[in-house]
């Protein structure tokens, strides 16, 4: 299985979007999986608060693994990254891809109501797990 449909799946199965991203890059630099699940848990849904969307957080910490032992090359990666994800997704912030703010009630409740965990999220997961592998 390749690692975008592979990082979907594990978003389909009730992992965070930040968790599924890092997870599937994470043993290709000698992070065991099971440890990859665990750092990235806390990094969903714009670290619940709506910011700087998990797929993106999953992805940033796989370029680090990759090009971490250097500034330069790390912070070339980053942007790079962000930079492709907001022009091919229109933003890199949670709540603005979303158009609501999950970390409101209200927010999660339209998040909900329209489906965009299923449907919206999804994408977001293969993209920025796409986009990494360009990357990488």
């Amino acid at each position: 299985m390749d690692k975008q449909n592979e990082a979907v799946q594990l978003f389909e199965e009730g992992y965070m979007c930040s968790q599924a991203v890092f997870a599937v890059f994470a043993t290709d630099f000698g992070v065991s999986k099971e440890d990859a699940l665990k750092i990235a848990a806390c990094f969903g849904s714009g670290m619940r608060k709506g910011e700087v969307c998990g797929a993106c957080t999953g992805a940033l910490m796989a370029l680090g693994l990759k090009y971490g032992e250097d500034k330069a090359k790390s912070n070339e990666a980053c942007e790079k990254f962000l930079d492709e994800f907001a022009v091919e997704n229109g933003s890199y912030i949670c709540r603005d891809l979303l158009e609501c703010d999950i970390s409101t009630e209200e927010g999660v409740k339209f998040a909900l109501d329209n489906n965009l965990f299923k449907e919206f999220c999804p994408k977001m997961v293969e993209s920025a797990t796409r986009l990494t592998e360009k990357i990488i």
